[in-house]
């Protein structure tokens, strides 16, 4: 799937689908999909469970190729989330294919740190983690780094311990290459591309500006999960570090570009990914 953004293409690499991902936003009841009908049939299954997809959108533009997030991984050790445990898909010989090969890119954008969005920053060679684009900058929040590394390692909080082995098989190896780079958002990454600071998700979550030729698209990263939080911006995940701030960035950032001529990419929407964002009533909804 590519989206033409002025004179920047945007290709997606899927890795995986989740017909129905069960935990995202406990609060998404089938009942409570089931009332918001333009959810289907591209977000949700017909009983009403939510779709999600894991995947990392290429961004090529006249001065560089980044990659944005770069999903989950092979052969990692994710227990005891067996939904992301040991997987072995073909991303990487689906991103060749595309025509984008791993030594030909510029930047890593790394919206957040989670599990889900660094796998595939390494990967293993001769027993040993190693960076997958060895000629890229690997762009990373400064808070993100500062949290996610400083994990207790005597932690009883399961997702945490995961996160500490993300962070030592698919980020650490970036930072021992030296091609790691603390950044916060707002910064420009490359001409028509910037970060914006999108917190509350996790402490540095940034999402992803594309500006080129008068048009312009955002990759949301996780501000949100799902498009039913167009519907409902309360809906929270139990994969927030901070609820509260994270509702008040969706709010802020749906009220920003709603009925406005940008894309919205999401990072785990299923079907066709992206869409126009547009007020729905007091809500809004997305249009594909």
């Amino acid at each position: 799937m590519k989206w033409k953004i002025g004179n920047t293409l945007i290709t997606r690499i899927q890795e995986i689908v989740y017909p129905e991902f069960e935990g995202a936003i406990p609060a998404a009841t089938p009942e409570v999909v089931k009332k918001v009908k333009w959810l289907f049939p591209h977000f949700v299954t017909n009983g009403g469970q939510l779709s999600v997809s894991i995947h990392s959108l290429i961004v090529d533009t006249p001065e560089a190729t980044l990659i944005v997030d770069t999903c989950i991984g092979n052969g990692r050790d994710r227990n005891p989330f067996e939904p992301m445990h040991m997987l072995s898909t073909s991303y990487m010989e689906d991103m060749v294919a595309s025509g984008y090969h791993p030594d030909d890119v510029d930047y890593v954008l790394c919206t957040h740190l989670h599990l889900d969005h660094v796998g595939w920053n390494t990967q293993r060679v001769n027993g040993k983690w190693v960076p997958t684009f060895p000629n890229a900058r690997y762009l990373m929040g400064k808070q993100e780094l500062e949290f996610w590394g400083s994990i207790d390692a005597n932690t009883d909080d399961d997702f945490l311990q995961i996160q500490r082995r993300v962070f030592e098989d698919s980020v650490q190896p970036v930072l021992d290459a030296g091609l790691g780079q603390s950044i916060e958002g707002p910064a420009e990454v490359c001409p028509g591309v910037r970060l914006i600071s999108t917190p509350g998700h996790t402490p540095g979550h940034c999402s992803v500006l594309i500006e080129s030729a008068g048009e312009s698209a955002m990759i949301t990263g996780d501000i949100m999960h799902h498009p039913i939080q167009f519907n409902d911006p309360e809906l929270t995940s139990p994969f927030d570090v901070d609820s509260d701030t994270a509702v008040a960035t969706r709010h802020r950032i749906f009220g920003e570009y709603a009925d406005t001529p940008t894309l919205i990419i999401g990072t785990h929407f299923a079907g066709p990914t992206a869409g126009k964002l547009v007020r729905d009533g007091d809500t809004y909804r997305l249009d594909v």
